[in-house]
């Protein structure tokens, strides 16, 4: 675990969820950990949801995590797609949606790597896919 290479660039940005987004526009998946009580805090926030501590530093992840939860969405007149929850390794859950597999063999358990595309209003997203793929 290291610090971001550009802390004076994060220490101008006021707000965490600008350091988040600004991580995903450089292909980073960042999260923070508590000083205080080291818990991993996702989504990026001021105060720790563990200890009520404000030692928040942000990391950037590895990016590797295991599939906890999934839900195949089907559409009627376009291809399925999964809302999933997903493990990381640092110790952080967040929701995102698993791409490269078709949806209904997203299986809980499955090992899969983050990547990077942009939403439909071409803002960029995590997304994640199967180690395998990666």
């Amino acid at each position: 675990m290291s610090h971001l290479a550009e802390d004076a660039v994060l220490a101008d940005m006021a707000r965490p969820d600008e350091v988040y987004r600004a991580g995903l526009a450089v292909g980073e998946l960042r999260y923070q950990r508590c000083e205080t009580c080291d818990g991993a805090v996702f989504y990026p926030r001021v105060v720790c949801p563990f200890c009520g501590g404000t030692a928040l530093v942000t990391l950037v992840s590895a990016g590797r995590g295991t599939v906890y939860s999934s839900t195949a969405i089907r559409q009627r007149d376009a291809d399925s797609y999964t809302v999933t929850m997903v493990d990381l390794d640092e110790g952080f859950r967040m929701l995102s949606t698993v791409q490269g597999i078709p949806a209904e063999k997203v299986e809980v358990g499955l090992v899969v790597m983050v990547a990077f595309d942009k939403d439909a209003n071409g803002e960029p997203r995590a997304i994640f896919v199967p180690e395998t793929l990666a």
